[in-house]
Order: structure tokens, then sequence, then C-alpha cells
């Protein structure tokens, strides 16, 4: 198994000096320090598959209320790209042709290689409906994985997974518009925001080891699937329930003002805006009219 950056500790041997000569008392003893990785075993011996364990369902946490916010720690400072290749996000968490799209679509040519993640054991590998060929990790951070789309799964599950372990191949099954891999990271059901976790970019690294997430990560309602968010990253229990006072910011609409143009210039959707209003998508707009805006 590969370590991850700075996954290691230190520790040292002391070794004490014979006293036979006169200036042995100066240094009668010296310390060499011992470079060793972290023993993992503590993690491991989580039982992970104790609570909401099941094979057959994709989401087994439908009747669990979660508590806001969620903290999310990692072991690792690097993960394993799910693809061998660039990671190109054709389309990201958000709101997407009138629906929530809860992860992220990462761009591969079917048969491409899928790999996990991180540390698990395969919860589930079958065919579920929308997603086609799926295979979803349990990490023992108690975070979930999905891989879906799949032309191919290669695993099975109650498999125990290592970073970057062989989980399937890529493809179009399910409901998809090309090949691609549609990644999706969760926890206790509640899907997060991919990128809010992870960087999608060569480092292959965790944007934080202990991540509070507040619930607007995990509404897609709240972002637009063809741009990132700004992020605001929560690395304490504290900074997080702080940001819980939403921001609002009042906007007077101009001539030519569209729904659709409010939001794309205030990072916002059409849903979000409609939703702080109390207005429908086709209402229609008055100039001077006054909008609150939820950042």
């Amino acid at each position: 198994m590969a370590f991850a950056q700075n996954d290691s500790v230190s520790s040292t041997i002391k070794i004490k000096l014979p006293t036979t000569f006169k200036k042995a008392a100066l240094v009668n003893e010296v310390e060499i320090p011992v470079q060793t990785h972290k023993d993992s075993t503590a993690e491991k011996s989580i039982d992970i598959k104790a609570a909401y364990w099941d094979t057959t369902v994709y989401n087994p946490y439908k009747n669990v209320v979660s508590e806001f916010p969620l903290n999310i720690k990692f072991e690792d400072s690097t993960y394993a790209s799910p693809v061998s290749h660039k990671k190109v996000i054709t389309s990201r968490f958000g709101w997407r042709w009138g629906r929530p799209h809860k992860g992220i679509d990462i761009d591969l040519v079917t048969g491409d290689s899928v790999v996990a993640m991180l540390d698990g054991i395969v919860r589930f590998a079958r065919y579920s409906r929308g997603h086609g060929r799926t295979v979803v990790v349990r990490h023992y951070n108690g975070l979930e994985t999905t891989y879906a789309h799949l032309s191919r799964i290669g695993v099975k599950a109650n498999d125990t997974i290592a970073k970057g372990q062989y989980l399937g191949k890529g493809g179009n099954t399910g409901n998809s518009r090309g090949s691609h891999l549609h990644l999706v990271t969760s926890y206790m059901g509640e899907s997060i925001h991919p990128e809010y976790l992870f960087k999608f970019d060569a480092t292959n690294s965790m944007r934080s080891q202990d991540i509070w997430v507040t619930r607007k990560w995990t509404r897609a309602s709240y972002h637009n699937s063809r741009r990132l968010s700004k992020l605001a990253l929560y690395e304490s229990k504290e900074q997080a329930l702080a940001s819980l006072e939403k921001q609002r910011k009042v906007y007077v609409v101009r001539k030519g003002d569209t729904l659709s143009r409010i939001s794309r210039r205030n990072n916002t959707t059409i849903t979000a805006i409609c939703r702080t209003n109390k207005i429908k998508r086709n209402s229609t707009l008055r100039i001077g009219q006054k909008l609150i805006l939820e950042l």
C-alpha cells in the first residue's frame, strides 16, 4: 500500500555510550530519530458496516435526519485520482436542467479504468436506476464515494478496497448523455459538493483534513452546475456555525433584467431567488422591484 505524503510520525531510539573513556561523561547518551508510518490499524478497526449497511439500496440513510454542520475528517492528505488521465469536469454539483445534479461529471472514454479514491469497503455494486452500473465505497471516516455510469463493475459488495484499487470501467449506462464518470461524495445520505472536499487538480489533495460542512454545501439549489461556486472552507465548528448567519443582498431590478441574468451576475440560482422571494420562475419582474439574494 502506498502512503500519502505527510502521513508519517517520528520517534527516537536512545543508545547509551560506553563510559570507559574519560570524556564520555560529557555525552553518555544519544538519540537517533526513526521515521515510521502512522499505524492505520485503529482506523481500520472501526466497524463501518455496523449501521446502515445495505448492499441492495443505493441510499440506506433515507430516514436519517442530519444535524449540521457535519464534520468530515481525513487521515490521508491526498487521494487517488478516480481516472488515470487529467481530470476534466464537464458538469458540476448544482442546479441543472431544472433538477439537482448531486455530483460532478468527469470526462472519460468508455473502457477507461476507474479506481477508488480512498481505502474502504464496497457497500453497493450493482445497477441503479438513473446511475446505471454503480459502485459505492464507504470509507473509514464515514464518507461514501459513488462511481456511476460504469460500463463494467469489477468488484462486489463487501470487498475491502485500497486507495487506488480498480473498481470498474467507465461508460455511459443509466441516464447519461455521453461517456463520463458521475462522482458523488456523501455522508449519512447527504450529498456533499465534491469540490468542497477535494481539489480536482494535479495535486490530488484534500482541501483540509478537518472539514465542517454546512447545509449550503449539500443543497444543489445553492449552486450552478456550469461553474464552480465560491468556496468558503470551514475548518472549525465555530467557523461553520458563524456562517449559518446568512449573508443577504438587496438587488434592485433594472431594465432588461431577467431571473437568469440576475442569477448569473450574483453567482446564485433561479431556484434560490424564487424560494427566498416567494415568486415563480415565470413571474414578471418590475423595474425598481427589490429582490433578496442569499449569497
